[in-house]
């Protein structure tokens, strides 16, 4: 059995493990509505984001006459990996958005991928004034407020890009671990986290917010 084998067989002997260890939250649980934000509570924000080694810019807060407002916003200048398409986004989403680029994607690369380096991380954005899954009559999707940001891709310094899309059910099992493991990590972070198995509008992205209650699909 070659070498190639075996590094196959214990990637998809740890993804069993990590799916079987990880309870996977099925409904909303909760319903603790967000911090209220406050001058001083952003303040304190935005500076225990550089204390972690975030760049960041404050940005002037912003309300819309249709609903839709970025407040509390930042604009996210280098959190450890370049993360493309991100306009707004609020404070508080974007302290734990910074340790999961910073701490999660770099550590799960390397576990999964032979030690592979993510250069690059793709997303669909942050703030959008819209409603949910884009669809008239909906409520205010949490995009519309800046407390929302959509993952769709991660290029790798070897030349590889690993699509949520693509790689989810992939045929190969670390390509498959890998993002598996960071939406599960994501699910510590962030309130709402959805993915490929939430419904068909997310089969090619994870969805991270910090709106209310709790969930993880």
């Amino acid at each position: 059995m070659s070498a190639a084998d075996l590094r196959a067989i214990a990637a998809s002997l740890a993804l069993l493990l990590l799916t079987a260890c990880i309870p996977r939250v099925e409904a909303p649980r909760g319903g603790q509505r967000p911090p209220p934000e406050t001058p001083e509570r952003f303040r304190k924000c935005v500076a225990m984001m550089v204390a972690e080694g975030s760049k960041v810019e404050a940005l002037p807060d912003r309300i819309f006459d249709n609903g839709c407002s970025a407040t509390s916003a930042v604009k996210l200048v280098a959190i450890g990996i370049p993360v493309t398409n991100l306009g707004a986004v609020k404070c508080y989403l974007a302290a734990p958005f910074a340790r999961w680029v910073r701490e999660d994607v770099p550590a799960l690369a390397s576990r999964w991928l032979d030690g592979g380096f993510v250069t690059r991380i793709e997303s669909f954005g942050s703030f959008a004034c819209r409603p949910v899954n884009g669809i008239a009559g909906n409520r205010l999707s949490e995009h519309g407020r800046a407390n929302a940001i959509d993952i769709a891709a991660f290029r790798l310094r070897d030349g590889r890009r690993i699509s949520v899309r693509d790689g989810w059910n992939s045929d190969d099992p670390q390509v498959r671990g890998f993002l598996r493991a960071l939406h599960q990590a994501a699910c510590a972070r962030f309130a709402i986290v959805l993915g490929p198995d939430a419904n068909a509008f997310h089969q090619d992205h994870f969805h991270f917010d910090m709106g209310e209650g709790r969930y993880c699909r």
